[in-house]
């Protein structure tokens, strides 16, 4: 049985991956997320790749290259994936249902049968990918996933602290997905009581009668007011209630647009 390890480093360097990140816009992840992944469990390379099954629709690539210019998948690599897709371990969250699970390619199928499966053969052996270990992140609806493919060629396989390690990040990973969502989408990261508190504004409720009202001081609602403010980037109450409502309203008209879509021809 293969020995866990993980020594106070690797604690350091994940405590140091649960922290928030700065947004990019338009990437399913902050790149400096990436970079630390990287340094925490190291491969040849990385990719994270959001994929949209019942429609083939491929929402989000990043690539982190260890050296050297790695080209994104042309039409025909993406033609033979899709070809061989629901033979192969990239299968395994569609099939299984579980999104939850860190896993080794080789925690699915023997060396042997990777080697004879048809996606190795036409593009893991051609590209040099000998080892794979994948996390999946929930993307907002069934088959729809960001997957963070870790990648190495010929030599040692991921190991199970490297399978721990990711599997304590998970949540954290999920979180930070959400907030990259949200930031694209338009959704201002308010809190919960934030989010209390301008709704007492917007009801025209003065800070005295929301501090009644929710059983706080009024040294903590003004506080809470000026983190409002500063997320929001306004200077009035007026202008945090107009900005957040019309921010909610964008998101609306978006899951509803997703929702209502046919799938993909």
């Amino acid at each position: 049985m293969e020995h866990l390890v993980v020594t106070d480093s690797d604690v350091q360097r994940m405590l140091a991956i649960t922290r928030q990140y700065d947004a990019d816009d338009g990437d399913a992840l902050p790149w400096e997320l990436l970079h630390d992944l990287v340094q925490l469990v190291p491969c040849d390379l990385f990719e994270a790749s959001g994929q949209d099954t019942p429609r083939w629709d491929f929402f989000a690539e990043q690539l982190l290259p260890a050296e050297g210019e790695v080209s994104v998948a042309d039409e025909h690599d993406m033609a033979l994936y899709r070809m061989h897709y629901w033979s192969s371990a990239c299968s395994y969250p569609d099939r299984s249902g579980d999104t939850a699970a860190v896993f080794r390619v080789s925690d699915l199928m023997s060396r042997r049968a990777l080697h004879d499966s048809p996606l190795y053969v036409e593009m893991g052996r051609p590209g040099g990918i000998e080892h794979e270990l994948m996390v999946c992140l929930d993307a907002g609806a069934p088959q729809r996933t960001v997957r963070l493919l870790f990648n190495r060629g010929p030599g040692s396989d991921f190991s199970q602290r490297d399978v721990a390690v990711l599997t304590l990040l998970r949540p954290h990973l999920q979180a930070a997905y959400l907030a990259a969502e949200r930031h694209r989408r338009g959704l201002l990261p308010l809190t919960r009581r934030q989010q209390e508190i301008l709704q007492y504004v917007a009801a025209g409720c003065t800070n005295r009668q929301i501090a009644r009202q929710l059983g706080l001081s009024e040294t903590t609602v003004r506080k809470h007011l000026e983190n409002i403010f500063a997320r929001l980037e306004v200077s009035s109450r007026t202008a945090a209630v107009v900005r957040f409502n019309v921010s909610q309203r964008v998101v609306e008209v978006r899951d509803a647009q997703l929702a209502t879509a046919g799938p993909a021809s």
